[in-house]
């Protein structure tokens, strides 16, 4: 297995990667129904203070900058999650241990929160609750990770008892139980505007969904791949 160091600079640098293609993603799909949103919130208030920023340069330079750190960072945190999981999953080999690691990281990171506090787009958002929707947000997130942490736990410990197959399905129950009732207690927060297009919603969202789609399957498919041929190179090494 490659060092703790060596995996997490590759893990660096698929994030890189990662954070490139979803630039790109988010530039051609997200970027038309921001710019739509943006022209709906000027129609429908008074002309504020022009912004420190152009919306040019934040679509372009600020988004890229954004990914790039967001895939840098995240690269980072999976390769040591992949080295966690590598190993401990069967006989799973790189590659499918680091997709298993990446849907699970989608699941829990990404889309378990965004199905109870979806993105909103530029026109929907309040400055009287942004700051309970964002602490409500990264607490589903943290119930999402222990949730996690817990059906790992039960799977695990009932492994003995009735197998690998079946313990794996209970744990997910396990999962899917708790998020559901953490989905239903935790309060829901409507700040759409009346005339707000519902399509402009659904396509802002889809896009902020697909951005992380395009990270995880990034850093899934590019570290199994990175890793399962540094492997290969080693043992061919190893023999000479």
């Amino acid at each position: 297995m490659l060092s703790p160091r060596s995996l997490l600079v590759r893990g660096m640098l698929v994030g890189l990667a990662a954070g490139v293609l979803a630039f790109a993603f988010a530039y051609l799909v997200g970027e038309g129904p921001i710019d739509a949103a943006i022209a709906f919130e000027e129609a429908h208030s008074e002309a504020g203070e022009p912004a420190l920023v152009s919306r040019t340069i934040q679509s372009t330079v600020g988004l890229l900058t954004a990914t790039l750190i967001y895939g840098v960072a995240l690269g980072g945190i999976f390769s040591m999650a992949f080295a966690a999981a590598y190993g401990r999953i069967g006989r799973l080999g790189p590659r499918a241990t680091a997709a298993l690691v990446a849907l699970a990281g989608f699941v829990v990171v990404a889309l378990v929160p965004f199905l109870k506090y979806p993105a909103n787009p530029p026109a929907t958002g309040s400055e009287d609750t942004i700051g309970r929707r964002t602490s409500l947000y990264f607490l589903m997130l943290v119930i999402a990770l222990a949730s996690l942490a817990l059906a790992v736990y039960v799977g695990r410990s009932q492994v003995a008892r009735f197998g690998v197959w079946n313990a794996t399905i209970i744990a997910a129950g396990v999962f899917v139980a708790v998020i559901a009732v953490a989905q239903v207690l935790l309060p829901s927060i409507e700040e759409i505007p009346d005339g707000f297009s519902p399509i402009l919603l659904w396509n802002f969202r889809l896009a902020s969904l697909g951005t992380q789609v395009v990270v995880w399957t990034a850093l899934g498919l590019g570290l199994g791949a990175v890793v399962e041929r540094s492997l290969r190179r080693e043992a061919v090494l190893s023999t000479q």
